[in-house]
C-alpha cells in the first residue's frame, strides 16, 4: 500500500496534469497538504476518522486567521475527494463534517491618490536623473510595469506572465490569463501609459524576444514577483512615503477609484476578472469619499434652516 507521501505527491501531479492548476496553487496545496501529512504521520490515509480531521482543524484555528484557515481545510479536503474518485480509500470522512464559521471582513488596503501620484512622480524623476544607462533602462521598466499595474488593475501574477504577444499597444489592448486560466481583455486609456509601454519595449526588445514575455529581466528572463516588490519597496523608500505598497494594492486602488467615477460594479468585475459580482462588492464598502460627498451634497439636511 502506498504512503500518505506517495498519494500526495500523485494528487499534485494530477493537479498539474489534469486540472492545470497554476504554479503558485500548486505550491500552496504541496504546503497545506504536507502540514497536514506532518499531523497525522504513521497513520494510514484509509484509517483517518472525522474525529482526527476536527482536531486538526482545531489546531489550524488556534495557529491561523479563519481566511488561512478556510484554505488549509479546502486543500484537504479537496485532496480527500481525489482519493475518493480515485478508489485509494473506502469512504470520505470529510462526508461527517460540517465546517462553516464566520470569517472576519477584511476591507481591501488601497493607496490614497495623491500618494500614487507621489510614488509615480519619484519613480519618473529617477529615470530622468539616472546617470548610467543600465539605471536609465531598468528605471523605465519600472516606470512601465507601475503604470501597467495602475492603469489595468492586473494582478501581480499577470503581469509577470504577459507574453510578447499578450500585449497590443497599435489597438492599445492587453489579454489576460487570470486563474483559472481564464481570459479576459482590458484597453489602455492613457495615452501617457501606451507612449511608456511603447519606449520600454524598444529598450527591452532583445530581452523580450530571448525570453518570450513582455516584462523581461537584464537576464533575458521573465520578471519575477519578487523583483516587483522589491522595486516598489524602493521608490516608497526614496519618495519618502511611510505607508507599505504592495503591488495588489495598486489594483485595489484601481477598483475603488472606478467605483467613486460612478462606472458601474458590473464593468469593473469584468476588468479585474472577478467570477462574481459577489467579490467585486467587497469595494462598495471602501469607496467611503464618494459615499461621503453624495450625504454632503443630496441630503436634504443640508437645505435645513433653523
Amino acid at each position: 500500500m502506498m504512503n500518505t507521501q506517495t498519494h500526495i505527491t500523485n494528487y499534485l501531479k494530477y493537479c498539474k496534469g489534469q486540472k492545470l492548476l497554476d504554479e503558485k496553487t500548486l505550491k500552496a496545496y504541496q504546503i497545506d497538504l504536507m502540514q497536514f501529512h506532518s499531523k497525522i504521520a504513521g497513520t494510514d490515509i484509509s484509517k483517518i476518522t472525522p474525529g482526527m480531521l476536527e482536531d486538526y482543524i482545531g489546531s489550524l484555528h488556534l495557529n491561523y486567521k479563519p481566511k488561512t484557515v478556510k484554505r488549509k481545510i479546502a486543500s484537504v479536503k479537496a485532496f480527500f475527494h481525489y482519493l475518493e474518485y480515485k478508489d485509494l480509500i473506502g469512504w470520505n470522512p470529510f462526508c461527517k463534517i460540517h465546517v462553516k464559521f464566520r470569517e472576519a471582513a477584511t476591507l481591501p488596503k488601497t493607496i490614497p491618490l495623491h500618494t500614487v501620484e507621489k510614488f509615480l512622480a519619484t519613480v519618473y524623476k529617477q529615470h530622468a536623473q539616472a546617470k548610467t544607462a543600465h539605471q536609465k533602462k531598468t528605471s523605465l521598466r519600472d516606470i512601465a510595469v507601475t503604470e501597467l499595474l495602475f492603469s489595468t488593475g492586473m494582478r501581480i501574477s499577470e503581469l509577470c506572465s504577459l507574453k510578447a504577444g499578450d500585449v497590443n499597444l497599435t489597438d492599445k489592448s492587453i489579454l489576460i490569463f487570470g486563474k483559472g486560466a481564464k481570459e479576459r481583455k482590458i484597453q489602455i486609456g492613457s495615452e501617457d501609459v501606451i507612449y511608456i509601454l511603447t519606449e520600454y519595449r524598444n529598450a527591452f526588445l532583445d530581452e523580450i524576444q530571448s525570453c518570450g514575455h513582455f516584462f523581461a529581466s537584464r537576464a533575458n528572463r521573465a520578471l519575477s514577483d519578487q523583483s516587483v516588490r522589491r522595486m516598489i519597496n524602493k521608490y516608497t523608500a526614496i519618495a519618502a512615503i511611510e505607508m507599505h505598497i504592495t503591488p495588489h494594492m495598486f489594483r485595489h486602488t484601481f477598483a475603488t477609484s472606478l467605483l467613486e467615477a460612478d462606472v458601474d460594479i458590473r464593468y469593473i468585475q469584468e476588468m479585474l476578472g472577478h467570477s462574481s459580482i459577489n467579490i467585486t462588492q467587497i469595494y462598495t464598502h471602501v469607496a467611503m469619499s464618494k459615499q461621503r460627498d453624495i450625504l454632503a451634497t443630496k441630503h436634504p439636511r443640508k437645505d435645513f434652516h433653523f
